[in-house]
């Protein structure tokens, strides 16, 4: 089998042995968050961070809930970064955006954030603080979700096929599902343009 082959199977699998059901309980969270007036705030690294802008474009445009990624300000990221250290950038974005219980954490990772491995780090910390005040907790991450699973209210967790390939799997899944809950009846309040496009 060729490798184009091979990884097209393999996210063949991944559709295959995705929780729908906690995608599910994703899209009841979410619903309730608009409902009640809250925010969501997308955190993300690395390529998740450039998954959690692209994200917070849908939810607010598609969705009509108001987001935000504290990586889109890049000013503000560089500047805790370089003041303060990159462990505690999302709490710090988070404290000043006045967090509160109304308010949904969705979280883009492909480990979920590990503390004893100093690996995101700066997601749990933002997580803990999240908790703290009430805030709920989703998240699309990979592997065994790390610090993400074990405290969201509902976590999709992509299924490891190759673990050659858990990264880019893992990425490439967050905006399949992400774009699935945006387009979710429940969820979605605009037509998007090509659809509307007859």
């Amino acid at each position: 089998m060729t490798f184009t082959r091979q990884y097209l199977s393999e996210a063949g699998q991944i559709v295959q042995q995705l929780d729908a059901d906690a995608i599910d309980r994703i899209v009841a969270l979410l619903a309730e968050t608009r409902e009640r007036g809250g925010r969501l705030f997308i955190l993300g690294v690395g390529g998740s961070a450039a998954n959690a802008s692209h994200a917070v474009g849908d939810f607010r445009k598609i969705v009509g809930l108001e987001a935000y990624a504290p990586t889109d300000n890049v000013s503000e990221l560089t500047a805790r970064t370089n003041d303060e250290g990159w462990g505690s950038v999302f709490e710090g974005w988070l404290r000043v955006s006045q967090l509160r219980a109304a308010d949904l954490i969705l979280v883009f990772s492909v480990g979920g954030g590990n503390v004893e491995k100093n690996v995101s780090a700066n997601l749990a910390a933002a997580l803990e603080y999240a908790k703290g005040v009430g805030a709920r907790v989703i998240g699309v991450v990979g592997r065994d979700g790390g610090y993400t699973a074990r405290v969201a209210d509902a976590c999709v967790i992509v299924p490891t096929v190759n673990p050659a390939h858990v990264t880019p799997h893992t990425e490439a899944f967050q905006a399949v599902i992400w774009h699935l809950l945006v387009s979710h009846p429940r969820l979605k309040a605009a037509e998007t343009k090509w659809e509307s496009v007859r």
